[in-house]
């Protein structure tokens, strides 16, 4: 799947684009194409720099030489993006595959795997195929590596988990790139384990485990530790699962003399914080990173979130970082501490992030929702700032909006951070055409994803450019802003979760921009169930509604083998309970699944799928169309993509996407509708 000598687009070394503002808004394509460099790491010397960047209408991999400033393409995949990857030593890099368009931000559904290449590209290997690859091969359970960290002074060999010798258990191994061995680190297993710590010599010290044959995750994990190799496994902590059932404990980080350990947890607080663990006295110590409104170190479902700062050989914590509003980071370290400041001042009001290297060489990352990311090199020693590259230069900073913070207030009394967006000609008093845009997962954050926001920024981006206001609201069950926010989510779906989009548009009016007779409300995944829902539940709220990649029908995404987790006991129980399907059969499923009750829907509908889709399968949306039928109804227009999986990866794919869209919504709420109609005769 690697290929050598691809070429880089354009020059690595771009300049910065003008920003002269346009009338015009920018062509939609310079909205979807994908950046032409992405994720900027520094390898280890600080020599080299690895980005991914757009080639083959896919994010791939590419080195840049940083003293001959050459640029080369070490990867040039079209079926998939390259998603993540790590620097091994200063010659190779390990790399996954997935999706990062899909719509609660990057995904590797069909892709993931563990691939190595050369900085050349001229050497590659996979370590574990794609799960499509997996499942092709008639497999019955998934079983593979990924990337877990790096191993300190070695340039061809990474620490990496995986479930090869159990499907339910996860392994570390030391595996040599260039040969392929690997070496077994996790010999003995005291439960399921489900995440390891090893310390600096690489021996497992930290074990968090469930009940062996507990599949369907209802008791609390155990968090378990052991002073020394041959020392006795003991119980120093219990976690909740992150079904909304209790208190999250995340063991995070063990000190490098191996007696305290760096835990993610929300015991007797709200938000998720950062405490240090005592392992001599077996006790919680102090708390020495916290936010009163979102969570660090890990979320209410126990994944893994901004937090600690480690060094390079990851054995020194170096500062703590939260995503807020915006991403905040606070230094241990005096010398980032310093940069960090310096760089503050150079650019105020913009999110700057910092990799520094052992060379004095610091890369400098910059970004804000409405400006287009770029890339500087900072020398300490000569005290000088080298721009490198801008994400784009087909969009301009004037192209774009701010994404403006407010507090969704429910009728239940929640507080959730969430996001609008209005045209950049907006004046006090306009009363505009708005979409709703409700985020997928349900369990993510409308602001999770690529440079301002991933796939509801770029939506919100778009449509602003078009002159209509967006709202991005997160709603209960979203993570990542505390337990109270999380756990409220479950039981609710099609009921109070809905209920907090109401919230959102009947919040929208009365800030006064939003016309209350024209609110279109869209979506993809969740988004999508949540477009289709709201059109059931409350047909004379939306004028339209555009959904995406549904889920429609609760009980056939749950039983289906079309359904890539359907299979999976314990993810088949966590969505019961989101459903609150506490009881056997499906009852409560049916009640909130709107393609069973489409003859409530009075509003025009739009839909759109990727024919290849498993998270949410085809089957879904020809739910919708076969029980709109049997009402004498039809959705307006229904895009099937081929070669589509969940998220749209192919740029054609995105384009005709969203001209339906804009002429769907031009039609219902925009300039041809009655409503400019309306107003039009009204000013004659």
């Amino acid at each position: 799947m690697l290929s050598v000598a691809a070429a880089l687009p354009t020059s690595a070394l771009a300049q910065q684009a003008g920003s002269n503002a346009s009338s015009a808004p920018a062509p939609l394509r310079a909205y979807l194409s994908p950046p032409k460099f992405r994720s900027p790491t520094l390898s280890p010397s600080g020599r080299y720099l690895a980005v991914t960047s757009a080639i083959n209408g896919r994010m791939n991999l590419a080195v840049i030489d940083l003293e001959t400033r050459k640029s080369q393409a070490v990867t040039s995949l079209s079926a998939y993006d390259v998603t993540r990857f790590n620097w091994i030593g200063n010659e190779r890099l390990a790399f996954s595959v997935g999706n990062i368009n899909a719509p609660a931000g990057e995904v590797e559904t069909s892709g993931g795997g563990l691939f190595v290449v050369s900085r050349d590209g001229k050497e590659s290997r996979t370590i574990t195929p794609t799960v499509r690859e997996i499942i092709n091969s008639g497999a019955m359970v998934g079983r593979g590596l990924s990337y877990a960290g790096p191993i300190p002074g070695s340039d061809r060999e990474i620490l990496a988990a995986g479930n090869l010798r159990a499907a339910s258990s996860i392994d570390f191994y030391r595996v040599d790139v260039v040969t392929g061995k690997q070496t077994l680190l996790t010999f003995d297993h005291p439960g399921q384990v489900q995440r390891w710590l090893l310390d600096a010599d690489l021996v497992p010290r930290i074990a968090v485990i469930r009940e062996r044959d507990d599949e369907l995750e209802e008791k609390p994990l155990k968090v378990l530790y052991r002073a020394s190799p041959s020392a006795a496994w003991e119980q120093i902590a219990t976690s909740a699962r992150g079904h909304g059932d209790g208190e999250i404990f995340t063991p995070e980080h063990l000190s490098a003399d191996g007696k305290t350990l760096y835990a993610a947890t929300n015991k007797g607080r709200d938000t998720v914080a950062i405490f240090k663990f005592d392992l001599e006295k077996k006790t919680l110590g102090e708390m020495v990173a916290a936010h009163p409104r979102y969570d660090m170190g890990a979320d209410g479902q126990g994944g893994d979130v901004a937090g600690l700062r480690l060094s390079q050989d990851r054995k020194e914590v170096l500062g703590y970082t939260v995503d807020a509003e915006r991403s905040q980071t606070s230094w241990v370290n005096a010398d980032l501490a310093r940069i960090q400041a310096q760089m503050d001042a150079t650019f105020p009001n913009k999110d700057v992030a910092l990799q520094r290297v052992s060379s004095g060489r610091t890369l400098v990352s910059v970004s804000a929702p409405d400006s287009i990311p770029q890339s500087f090199l900072f020398d300490e020693e000569k005290k000088r700032l080298e721009e490198l590259f801008v994400a784009k230069t087909d969009l301009k900073d004037s192209d774009l909006v701010p994404m403006r913070p407010f507090l969704l207030k429910t009728r239940d009394g929640l507080e959730i951070p969430s996001y609008y967006f209005l045209p950049k000609d907006y004046k006090p008093g306009q009363k505009l055409p708005t979409v709703l845009h409700i985020h997928g997962g349900p369990m993510a954050r409308a602001d999770f994803g690529a440079y301002g926001g991933g796939f509801g920024w770029r939506e919100a981006q778009v449509l602003a450019s078009r002159g209509y206001a967006v709202v991005l609201p997160n709603f209960r069950i979203t993570p990542g802003f505390g337990r109270k926010i999380y756990e409220a989510g479950f039981g609710t779906i099609g009921n109070k979760m809905s209920e907090d989009h109401e919230d959102a548009v009947q919040w929208a009016v009365q800030q006064g921009f939003a016309d209350s007779r024209r609110v279109c409300i869209t979506g993809a995944s969740y988004g999508g169930y949540a477009t289709l829902q709201a059109l059931v539940k409350i047909p004379d709220l939306f004028a339209c509604g555009i959904a995406g990649l549904v889920v429609s029908d609760l009980e056939l995404q749950l039983t289906s083998t079309a359904t890539d987790f359907s299979g999976s006991k314990s993810a088949v129980a966590y969505w019961r309970r989101l459903i609150g399907q506490n009881t056997p059969g499906w009852d409560k499923a049916k009640a909130v699944s709107p393609g069973l009750n489409t003859a409530q829907i009075k509003s025009p509908l739009a839909m759109y799928a990727g024919r290849d889709d498993r998270r949410t399968p085809l089957e879904q949306t020809e739910r919708v169309i076969s029980d709109m039928k049997r009402n004498g109804k039809a959705p307006e227009y229904v895009f099937i993509a081929d070669k589509e999986a969940h998220g749209f990866g192919l740029l054609d794919n995105n384009l005709k996407n969203y001209e339906l869209m804009l002429d769907f919504l031009d039609r219902h709420i925009g300039a041809k509708s009655r409503f400019a109609s309306e107003a039009k005769s009204g000013a004659n």
